[in-house]
């Protein structure tokens, strides 16, 4: 999607007009001017369903670090527009959804185990996390290659284990092969641990 000035029409290229484009909302790549990752989720909400949407959401988080109180910060500057609502409930994490086929499967698991059910991807100090039991104070991340695979992500991990011990969380960290080939150790970790949880 390209933002202009001016009323365009470009073969094959879908194009917004946006007079009011704020300098805080633009920026660059191979010197080509083009609108922050925050400012274009705002964009997107316009014309994307709430899975899809939501998807952009997380990547946006995984692979740029963009927060909900960035979003927020764009929001504020531009009050009408569409699609503000449906953002908002997904960035605040009102919106029920499940991101992956790992994220799906986990829960499925502990469904058929009988295991409380988390929060997912809600925000926990300013950041999304995949899965989160406030009342057992537990956060787990589900690291799937896709959204995990870069040096960026790699330290936006770290930052996240961090957070969750700074709030007095306890951490784990669940892969793929976790999840799909080895899922009995997992399963067996987790329910120790409420077991071990008072109340």
């Amino acid at each position: 999607m390209v933002s202009t000035a001016s009323e365009r029409r470009i073969q094959g290229v879908k194009t917004r007009r946006s007079r009011t484009l704020d300098p805080a909302d633009v920026t660059s790549f191979n010197a080509i001017p083009i609108t922050t990752v925050p400012r274009t989720l705002v964009e997107l909400a316009a014309d994307l369903p709430v899975d899809a949407l939501a998807r952009a959401c997380h990547e946006a988080g995984v692979r740029y670090g963009v927060t909900p109180q960035m979003v927020e910060v764009v929001l504020q500057r531009r009050p009408n527009a569409r699609g503000a609502r449906k953002l908002r409930r997904i960035m605040h994490g009102d919106v029920r959804i499940t991101l992956s086929t790992l994220e799906r499967r986990f829960l499925n698991l502990l469904r058929a185990e009988k295991l409380t059910l988390p929060l997912t991807n809600r925000p926990a100090g300013g950041r999304r996390v995949d899965c989160r039991w406030p009342e057992h104070r537990l956060t787990v991340e589900l690291d799937g290659y896709r959204f995990h695979n870069s040096r960026h992500s790699w330290e936006q991990d770290r930052l996240r284990e961090r957070e969750a011990r700074a709030r007095g969380d306890e951490f784990r960290r669940y892969t793929y092969r976790d999840v799909f080939e080895n899922p009995k150790s997992m399963l067996s970790e987790l329910r120790s641990f409420f077991q071990g949880c008072p109340g």
